[in-house]
């Protein structure tokens, strides 16, 4: 007999799934999101790892040698925290543990990109620092701290609360006359 999920006002109506199935379901959703952010990472790991072994790299002064080894550190860090997920897994597989796992792996999921978000304002700190200067640096990367946070904190927030205001809407009855679902939006000339 399957156990069906709670729901509280507001919110969707509950999968037809046992505590399991959506242990099993957001499991797989994390994966995904951790193959999207750690090929990032590897990437941004393996431009920091060549910086070392150019010509230029010598010539770096204190405060651009110590962004480079706190930028690779943060990205060392990244990576570790996208990867242990997989280690959890692995290590607690068969004992039927699952929703443990997923509870530990979104917090290690959220933890990396809040070191990803240090990684990469320390990479645009870097580089802009060194192709245009210490202010130029310090500039890009305050903004690319900005542009992340709104990204990836603000943004979900402003979707989540438009889309309760949608379900309150729906809730009342409102009807826009269409039959294309809420969460399509059409595209291209009409």
């Amino acid at each position: 007999m399957a156990e069906n999920n709670s729901s509280t006002a507001g919110d969707p109506p509950p999968r037809n799934e046992t505590r399991f199935e959506r242990a099993d379901r957001n499991f797989s959703e994390i994966l995904q999101e951790l193959r999207v952010t750690q090929t990032g990472v590897q990437i941004l790991f393996a431009f920091l790892l060549t910086l070392a072994f150019t010509e230029r790299f010598p010539s770096l002064d204190t405060v651009q040698r110590a962004t480079y080894v706190t930028t690779l550190l943060l990205a060392v860090l990244a990576a570790a925290l996208f990867t242990a997920p997989a280690a959890v897994h692995r290590t607690l597989f068969g004992q039927h543990s699952k929703p443990l796992i997923v509870r530990v792996s979104s917090r290690l999921a959220g933890i990396g990109m809040t070191v990803l978000v240090f990684a990469l304002a320390g990479s645009v700190l870097l580089v802009v620092d060194v192709a245009v200067g210490r202010t130029g640096g310090i500039i890009a990367s305050a903004g690319t701290l900005v542009m992340c946070a709104g990204l990836w904190g603000l943004l979900p927030r402003l979707v989540r609360a438009s889309d309760r205001g949608r379900d309150k809407d729906r809730d009342r009855g409102s009807d826009r006359g269409s039959d294309t679902p809420d969460d399509v939006t059409p595209s291209g000339p009409r």
